[in-house]
């Protein structure tokens, strides 16, 4: 597996949110959100090739329940579904993050982390016209997002940049013609520096009171700035 990056760190997003945590970031994306955080894992993705026996070696270096599999888009990832069963013999809670492109056929998982993208994603000019149809035409896939609610705990995270980004998330989410409850959806404003967060925090947060969603801080800014191994 290519692998950008491996870390312990406190979850910054989420529902755990504050919890000590190894992270497992594979390199690679079949996406190209325009505000991406780690472009070292998507937009020009770089690592180094692991097998899942040098992985586990790495995640045991660290005194960690959590396990959090990430990207780029973990679920494109090579062995992904082998490393995940390796980890759940070690006894680890596992979350996997991802923006629910593809199904999880089966793969182990304790809390499903789910980013669907947004109109707002979509790149720039810095991408041919190609990449840019193809992050159009998969951004959004009810089907897979559906299988990922029906087998068991979930969250929704949203990139949210102006006010009308959540009209468009509630018609996302009531297309999957299912119950879900607005505490496990969370509204997480887009940006990488505390400014950024803070200017869209007070609206965004009004929102969230006024129609029942969670407001998500994103503590890893806030506590160590938009660096790798965070």
């Amino acid at each position: 597996m290519l692998i950008s990056e491996i870390f312990y760190s406190l979850q910054g997003e989420g529902m755990l949110t504050g919890v000590p945590s190894v992270f497992v970031r594979a390199s690679g994306c079949n996406l190209r959100c325009n505000w991406c955080d780690t472009p070292y894992a998507s937009w020009n993705p770089e690592g180094t090739a692991m097998t899942v026996a040098q992985i586990l070696a790495k995640i045991s270096e660290h005194p960690a329940r959590h396990v959090v599999l990430t990207g780029g888009e973990p679920m494109v990832a090579k062995d992904i579904r082998v490393l995940a069963a390796e980890i759940r013999k070690l006894g680890h809670h596992i979350t996997i993050e991802t923006a629910a492109t593809v199904a999880p056929e089966g793969i182990e998982c304790d809390l499903a982390s789910l980013s669907p993208k947004l109109l707002n994603s979509a790149p720039d000019a810095r991408l041919g016209v190609t990449w840019r149809k193809k992050h159009e035409a998969l951004r959004w896939q009810p089907a897979a997002a559906r299988a990922w609610i029906d087998r068991g705990e979930y969250q929704f995270k949203f990139v949210v940049t102006q006010p009308g980004d959540v009209d468009e998330l509630e018609g996302m989410l009531a297309s999957l013609k299912r119950e879900i409850p607005r505490d496990r959806v969370l509204l997480m404003p887009e940006g990488v520096t505390l400014e950024a967060i803070r200017a869209r925090a007070g609206w965004l947060g009004e929102l969230c009171k006024q129609r029942g969603y969670r407001y998500a801080h994103r503590l890893q800014i806030e506590l160590y700035g938009n660096k790798r191994g965070t």
